[in-house]
């Protein structure tokens, strides 16, 4: 792994063990673990001359059939690389893709990872991904190396991107489509994001009882999934379990992902969900956050067009005691913050109060005259609001009630649906 520049704001050894991790999910087997610090980048190979011959030795010396460099290189610098450890060589980027490609389960996922996988390959064209044919069996989400993504002209990649774009634009109007079916049903939608590994899944299920995928792995959730879940004030509420973010995610997959991240951007909250006693916690903060800018979702308390955010501090339980006693105490400051253990399960009670209270913030008090039979409708707005009055005058109801301007808008199209 090179260290660009002299510093980062990222624990090393953390750093090492996580890109070895990514080599790890898709069923590598990792020899040896480097890191050079690198003052300059060089064009032709990154590392320094010293910096090249003593990887050279190392990969020599494991007899290892492939290098992963954990940074973004260029085409030269890949081939000047295998050329002088005679292996083959894949960057950061190159990597992520793999697994991506690897775990995509939905057709959805397909198209988006060919889509970031074809854009990568674009400006390469060549052999990148036969060591882990050899390897492991090649991974098969466009058939396997050999196939046309590897060999085809840029011609006839730019036809198959083009193509896929336009699928995966009939795929954002659906989910569009469904969005907005899901915004006049009387339920909000709370989106689970997070850092890769933080523990989302586990979380997701010891919410709504569900059987999600749930490892101590990289990227083990790519398809989002969406439940629904009891949380107290509310009939019921939509939660979603979305791919995990990574520091440096490769910029292909975010403009690939864009259709699925944007069941975040609608969210009516986002649960950033933390591994707190990761090392690496508050950078992997920024990459989420910074992430989430991209696509214009989160902010504090919903700034910049976004849903409201409240942070999820997961896995307390491995905390000594003395660390948990100060992150309870971080946290007790803070109205949008939670301490839990997915896995135990303390906390969670807090985080579903955490997350109702946040999504009545900003509710208006309104009064409604409802026919005095609108059982359901009254109904509704004591499931769904604070009913701080209920009169009844002749063969009509009266009642002065809280809610968020998004309940609102729900309760008017489900009045409009009735009409």
């Amino acid at each position: 792994m090179p260290e660009l520049g002299g510093g980062s704001r990222r624990d090393v050894d953390a750093r090492v063990n996580e890109a070895a991790g990514l080599a790890e999910a898709i069923g590598l087997v990792v020899a040896q673990k480097l890191h050079f610090r690198v003052r300059g980048a060089r064009p032709a190979t990154l590392f320094g001359k010293g910096q090249v011959e003593a990887i050279a030795a190392v990969v020599e010396e494991a007899a290892a059939e492939l290098l992963v460099v954990d940074a973004a290189i260029t085409p030269i610098q890949q081939k000047n690389l295998e050329t002088a450890t005679k292996a083959k060589v894949i960057d950061r980027t190159g990597l992520i893709l793999e697994i991506f490609g690897e775990r995509a389960a939905t057709s959805e996922g397909r198209l988006q990872v060919e889509l970031a996988h074809l854009d990568y390959q674009a400006g390469r064209l060549v052999r990148s991904w036969t060591h882990l044919e050899r390897q492991r069996g090649g991974f098969g989400f466009l058939g396997g190396p050999g196939e046309t993504q590897i060999e085809a002209d840029r011609r006839l990649i730019r036809d198959r991107m083009a193509k896929l774009r336009k699928e995966l634009d009939q795929v954002t109007r659906t989910r569009a489509l469904h969005r907005a079916r899901r915004q006049r049903a009387p339920w909000p939608v709370i989106a689970l994001v997070g850092y890769t590994n933080a523990g989302k899944s586990t979380l997701f299920n010891r919410l709504t009882r569900a059987d999600v995928l749930a490892e101590n792995l990289l990227f083990a959730t790519l398809d989002p999934t969406m439940r629904e879940i009891a949380l107290p004030g509310f009939d019921k509420a939509i939660l979603s379990d979305t791919v995990g973010f990574i520091s440096e995610l490769p910029t292909q997959l975010v403009a690939a992902f864009r259709a699925t991240l944007e069941e975040v951007i609608s969210a009516d909250l986002i649960v950033h969900v933390r591994d707190i006693s990761h090392p690496d916690s508050d950078a992997q903060r920024t990459d989420v956050e910074t992430v989430l800018a991209e696509i214009g979702a989160g902010g504090d308390e919903g700034e910049g067009g976004g849903a409201p955010l409240i942070e999820a501090w997961n896995k307390s339980d491995l905390l000594p005691a003395d660390d948990l006693d100060r992150v309870r105490a971080e946290a007790a400051r803070r109205d949008n913050v939670v301490v839990l253990s997915a896995l135990s399960g303390e906390g969670v009670g807090d985080l579903l109060d955490c997350a109702a209270a946040h999504l009545r913030k900003g509710s208006d008090v309104r009064t409604v005259r409802l026919a005095a039979d609108a059982g359901e409708a009254i109904a509704w707005l004591h499931a769904n609001g604070e009913v701080l009055d209920h009169r009844s005058e002749g063969m009509e109801a009266e009642l002065d009630v809280r809610l968020s301007a998004a309940d609102w808008a729900r309760f008017d199209a489900r009045q409009e649906e009735r009409a």
